[in-house]
């Protein structure tokens, strides 16, 4: 299950209450459902330029780890932000310069941040491993950056995982550059855009131009078996029947034998 901790549309946010703390670990306890990981606000942008801007969402993102440290939330998702012209290279290193400063503020020491490949919409970071791979490079505790792996963004990026061949060669490039044990969450959406669009629009699983395929492969692969997989589509009015026909699917790809 992924979660906000938070209004992910707003600055700010009420300090949790020791009541809503233990209520959401006794919740969560009876629910059965591990892991359970968080999704920071989408306001933040740890690589933004602009010092008064960078310095707020260094804070959002202290009060985020800080918040799922309190609920024993083990992982908190996060985008890595967007360079706003500023350059790559750049941009990644103050995206790492951010997440030190972040960490320098909240007592979260349990919480690793599971950074998000995108699909490289406009000047937004982490399309190529590489890049993940700078910032991750440049944090003081490595050991608390990992990766969470989107699969409309990798597609959108320009990664194939269609077919047999090259699921594997971007599995491997992953490997290679990121570690597959860093791996620790997929983002599961189909993509209304062809691969290498650089466009970000989630679609229903086996709807877009992903298929089913890499699906199958994903959930039949023995790598991942471990690893937890979130449900990522398009929602809206009808969005919880759509979200059980998606799993539904999922299920059954899972399900059948290669």
């Amino acid at each position: 299950l992924q979660v906000f901790t938070r209004n992910a549309n707003q600055w700010k946010a009420k300090p949790l209450t020791a009541e809503e703390t233990r209520s959401f670990r006794e919740a969560w306890e009876r629910s059965g459902l591990a892991p359970v990981v968080a999704h920071d606000s989408y306001l933040i942008n740890l690589a933004s330029p602009n010092a008064f801007l960078r310095r707020r969402s260094v804070e959002s993102f202290a009060e985020e780890l800080g918040r799922c440290e309190a609920l024993g939330i083990p992982y908190l998702v996060a985008h890595p932000g967007a360079h706003m012209d500023g350059g790559v290279r750049e941009g990644c290193d103050l995206v790492a310069d951010s997440l030190n400063r972040a960490r320098g503020i909240a007592s979260a020491p349990d919480v690793i941040v599971l950074l998000e490949t995108t699909a490289g919409q406009g000047t937004t970071l982490g399309r190529r491993f590489e890049e993940l791979a700078r910032i991750r490079g440049g944090v003081k505790r490595p050991e608390l950056v990992q990766f969470c792996f989107d699969t409309c963004h990798v597609h959108a990026a320009g990664y194939d995982l269609t077919s047999e061949r090259g699921y594997e060669q971007t599995l491997q490039e992953f490997d290679d550059i990121l570690g597959l044990e860093n791996l620790r969450a997929f983002h599961f959406n189909d993509s209304k855009t062809a691969r290498g669009s650089r466009v970000d629009r989630h679609e229903h699983i086996g709807k877009g131009h992903l298929g089913t395929s890499p699906f199958a492969r994903i959930l039949r692969d023995p790598r991942f078996r471990s690893v937890p997989k979130l449900l990522d589509t398009p929602k809206g009015k009808d969005g919880e029947v759509k979200d059980r026909r998606n799993l539904a699917l999922l299920r059954r790809l899972a399900s059948v034998p290669p």
